[in-house]
């Protein structure tokens, strides 16, 4: 059995793995996945106002020079996407910061830039995020966007005002409704957990209301504090209580209950969905396809031309917006940093990123990324991972290794000992100094 405290411990950790994940496809920056059939984005890294919890790479500006920032968003997405070699997209994200401060000319001004530099079909998913008091309809109906991501956070006043949101609890679901108007079927909403002095029982009602008036696709994130934020600053000074990972997973637990009897699928550790409203952009990430990020502070993932078809590099874009736009107008692109990956490091996101899925992660994708070792031969024999299946946390058959609904709740926990069992299995099977390989 796990313990309650290592549960928490293991739902606050693989939280804030999932809070990494969106610094990198969405709030840190879009992303353009997989080269030939591939996912695109762009970014719109200002805000109106920096929330209290957030450490993202995000500005609030004096005044934002639109056109260059348009100009420079579609100059780096054509030369990215050349240089990836892709020829179709299949969606588009456009993430921030708060893109729906963005006017429709800038989506429209990406969107027919992908289009020219890639095939932009005509059922590619296209999604804008937006916070509840910058999207009015009639932005938002001017978009040429087919989703729409919202980020209420919160249904409780006090608590949005501790977060340091522009918005109240009213302004949320009027915004929500509008939305739900102009994209039916195609709106997620985001609702924030874990925060200090919250209570499950007032939580859970959130949820509930959320559930009233939203759509197909909730995801559920837990607060983590971090350096430089003010929440963090007060949580420090002791004016705030920190917040306790007990109750949070306690809601966490809870709150998948709800939504799983609402008909919800937990496809992803803090995505839940119903009438197959998965977020395909976000699968691929989970799929580790290839990706590019279009924007400042942007990370990306893939393939170069010409790098010979096997060195995938991690890419990382200037964060600054006036020193990335000088960037992108001398060279084309804004990229600071070009990290090479090695086969242990791909292999290592395929199983801490496929994982998190609740299809997790099949032989025949597996062997896509590691063609000289299966999956078989990294966890079949190990007899820590045998115990993890035993008590029902892991699922290893026929199908490939994926966690159990109990066993998404401790991801961050299992990965303690799947990945070092990973690193000693491909230590063991690779060629010795002077066997060649």
């Amino acid at each position: 059995m796990v313990a309650p405290g290592a549960r928490a411990r293991g739902w606050a950790a693989a939280t804030k793995m999932a809070q990494r994940r969106r610094h990198a496809e969405g709030a840190k920056g879009p992303r353009i996945l997989s080269p030939r059939a591939s996912r695109a984005g762009a970014l719109w890294p200002y805000c109106e106002k920096r929330c209290s919890y957030c450490n993202f790479n995000k500005y609030v500006p004096r005044g934002v020079e639109e056109a260059a920032m348009r100009s420079c968003l579609v100059t780096e997405a054509q030369t990215l996407l050349g240089l990836s070699g892709v020829r179709r997209v299949d969606s588009v994200f456009f993430g921030g910061g708060t893109p729906s401060l963005a006017s429709p000319n800038t989506v429209a001004a990406v969107l027919e830039a992908v289009d020219r530099a890639a095939h932009l079909p005509a059922d590619s998913e296209v999604t804008l995020e937006a916070n509840p008091t910058s999207a009015p309809g009639s932005r938002l109906a001017l978009a040429s966007v087919l989703y729409l991501a919202l980020s209420p956070q919160s249904l409780d006043d006090k608590e949005l005002q501790l977060l340091g949101r522009t918005h109240t609890a009213s302004d949320a679901l009027q915004t929500l409704a509008e939305a739900r108007r102009l994209f039916p079927g195609r709106v997620s909403v985001d609702l924030m957990l874990g925060l200090p002095a919250q209570k499950s029982g007032p939580w859970l009602r959130q949820l509930q209301e959320l559930l009233g008036y939203c759509d197909d696709h909730i995801s559920l994130y837990q607060l983590t504090l971090e350096r430089g934020t003010a929440l963090f600053t007060q949580v420090q000074r002791g004016t705030l209580p920190a917040p306790d990972p007990e109750v949070a997973a306690e809601m966490y637990q809870e709150g998948r209950t709800v939504l799983r009897e609402a008909g919800f699928r937990q496809y992803e550790v803090s995505n839940f969905a119903r009438n197959g409203a998965l977020s395909t952009h976000n699968w691929t990430y989970w799929q580790c396809g290839q990706y590019l990020g279009v924007g400042p502070g942007a990370h990306g993932r893939f393939v170069p031309q010409g790098a010979g078809g096997h060195t995938r590099e991690a890419r990382i874009q200037t964060l600054e917006p006036d020193n990335w736009m000088k960037e992108v107008t001398l060279f084309g692109h804004g990229t600071r940093k070009r990290v090479p990956l090695g086969e242990l490091e791909l292999l290592e996101e395929v199983l801490a990123m496929g994982l998190r899925t609740d299809v997790g992660i099949t032989h025949q994708h597996w062997q896509r990324f590691a063609s000289q070792l299966s999956l078989w031969d990294v966890f079949g024999s190990s007899q820590e991972v045998k115990a993890l299946l035993v008590q029902g946390l892991l699922l290893l058959d026929h199908r490939g290794l994926r966690c159990s609904w109990e066993g998404l709740a401790v991801l961050d926990s299992l990965l303690l000992t799947l990945l070092p069992r990973l690193q000693e299995a491909w230590l063991q099977s690779a060629p010795s100094p002077g066997q060649g390989g």
